[in-house]
């Protein structure tokens, strides 16, 4: 019993203790409220406010209505809508009328930043559709149109044909038409744009287009949105060529 008190056992039993204390001081206690654990393959946690569609968000372009608002928000008018509007459009005209139909249903539509997004995803889909890219096209494009263009990109790849492109840049977009049908909010845009783009076929030799030649290309495209939907995004619904 008298080796208990070997000074050897008691330096080892105070080491013990103080090695405890200092733990203790460290780690702290746990109370029941601790965060769990990081897991690195989990989902990322959803926060109040996040949206949810179950969709590659990735490449969607920034329209009017991507923030979303709350209901009380949503119905307080812009004093500022209505004059905007008359700028850009004839105050009187039928696209003026067609303009403010659609500002009063979505209090955050404005026509500038919207031309500002049209500008981007045309340059993306207009990309996207050389380069065959199936996945960038699918949440910019309404069901309809992407299964056009998903056809003619199979179509091409069938043929053994490439695109070389160049997108230079787009010198002017303007709304000219703009429609609302029920719910459904309808813009159309006009845009003028430079780009250099050949198709070769399996060869490689061009059976489109000229790789060394800027061209000026005008297409006319409608863009839409269901106001009634919590879904903030524009999607392409029709496209055209002016020429």
């Amino acid at each position: 019993m008298n080796e208990i008190f070997d000074p050897l056992n008691l330096l080892l039993m105070g080491l013990a203790v103080f090695i405890l204390f200092r733990l203790r001081s460290v780690l702290g206690k746990r109370t029941g409220n601790e965060r769990p654990p990081f897991d690195p393959y989990s989902k990322p946690e959803q926060k109040p406010g996040d949206q949810v569609n179950g969709g590659d968000q990735d490449n969607v372009i920034p329209m009017p209505g991507q923030t979303q608002q709350q209901p009380e928000q949503m119905e307080q008018p812009s004093a500022d809508g209505d004059v905007v509007i008359d700028k850009v459009a004839p105050e009187g005209s039928a696209l003026n009328s067609a303009l403010k139909q659609i500002l009063s249903v979505d209090r955050s539509f404005e026509p500038e930043p919207f031309l500002e997004g049209a500008r981007a995803a045309y340059e993306m889909i207009v990309m996207a559709f050389a380069d065959g890219d199936k996945k960038a096209l699918k949440n910019l494009l309404s069901r309809e149109v992407y299964e056009g263009f998903v056809a003619a990109i199979d179509d091409r790849e069938k043929r053994g044909e490439t695109v070389d492109s160049t997108f230079i840049g787009i010198d002017k977009a303007e709304i000219v038409e703009a429609a609302l049908k029920d719910a459904t909010a309808q813009v159309t845009v006009k845009i003028h744009s430079q780009m250099i783009s050949a198709t070769r076929d399996k060869d490689g030799e061009v059976v489109d287009g000229d790789p060394a030649k800027v061209s000026e290309v005008v297409d006319i495209w409608t863009f839409a949105r269901d106001t009634s939907s919590r879904d903030p995004n524009w999607k392409l619904v029709a496209t055209e060529s002016a020429e």
